[in-house]
């Protein structure tokens, strides 16, 4: 049986759509949804319009493909914004579909579902708008925390300006209960691990077989995030797949590496298998 499930994140809205646990394909539309949520707290009317447009789109792909089931969920801009609602509501007049819209620990859950299944390990899932760390051990969660930080919001807050965006990063890592994860085998998951794994394979278009896997010792991930925080945006356009997220990429990075450097975390594994795949296994029942 096929299902399609769409992810409205708070910088793209992406489609994977599978087959009997087997993920077919996925593809993402940058949209910015986030954008200005973090001053205003409400999502603009603009940003609403181009995300519920692009949840249509790949609505109807689903649809053209064969997908019995198709759900919708929306994590962190979402969830932080005070007219959320216009947004659900523009999404069912288009779609005749509902947005589930995920808790902070829900977010958390489908990550390390999908990354890890039932193994023991943990994540850093930074979003848009929000950075997840969740650790399992024997199948059962050990740690799970959600922060209002992401790749949008900390660019809205310090743009490239590395002494800001340290200055913010510093703070908000703060916010994380103290842990020693220095045991565990962590993974990376969301758009700025897998574009920096791209970065790293000199990849200029998506080839998830080729990022799924790259590892990033914490000394190699803070020195390619500050080079690409240094590089003009322009030439990343150019020469890397990170599009409209070219200017995210390098404090992004960055804000992985403070989220090792907090928990203890040497080394991290990116991964492809990530909430998408986590929610279908959720939603499907299969553990």
């Amino acid at each position: 049986m096929k299902v399609s499930i769409i992810d409205v994140g708070s910088n793209s809205v992406r489609l994977a759509t599978l087959a009997d646990g087997k993920t077919l394909y996925k593809k993402m539309e940058t949209t910015r949804l986030g954008e200005g949520v973090a001053a205003t707290g409400n999502l603009s009317e603009a940003a609403i319009e181009r995300t519920a447009q692009a949840v249509l789109k790949f609505y109807k792909k689903a649809q053209e493909d064969g997908a019995e089931k198709t759900y919708i969920f929306a994590p962190a801009a979402v969830r932080n914004s005070l007219n959320r609602l216009i947004f659900v509501n523009r999404v069912k007049e288009l779609c005749g579909a509902e947005v589930q819209i995920m808790s902070g620990n829900e977010e958390a859950r489908i990550g390390i579902l999908g990354a890890l299944k039932n193994s023991d390990g943990g994540i850093i899932d930074v979003g848009g708008a929000s950075t997840e760390v969740s650790i399992q051990m024997n199948g059962k969660s050990v740690f799970s925390q959600s922060v209002n930080i992401g790749a949008v919001s900390l660019f809205e807050a310090a743009g490239r300006d590395r002494e800001k965006i340290l200055k913010v990063i510093s703070e908000r890592v703060k916010e994380y209960t103290p842990f020693n994860a220095s045991g565990f085998n962590f993974f990376a998951i969301g758009g700025t691990a897998t574009r920096l794994a791209a970065i790293k394979h000199g990849l200029k278009e998506y080839r998830p077989e080729i990022s799924d896997g790259t590892t990033f010792p914490l000394d190699t991930l803070i020195d390619l995030s500050e080079t690409y925080l240094i590089k003009p945006v322009e030439e990343i356009q150019a020469t890397t797949i990170c599009g409209k997220s070219s200017a995210l990429v390098g404090g992004g990075g960055l804000l992985i590496c403070a989220v090792m450097q907090k928990f203890g975390i040497d080394k991290i594994t990116v991964s492809e298998s990530d909430n998408l795949e986590g929610f279908y296994l959720l939603k499907e029942g299969i553990r």
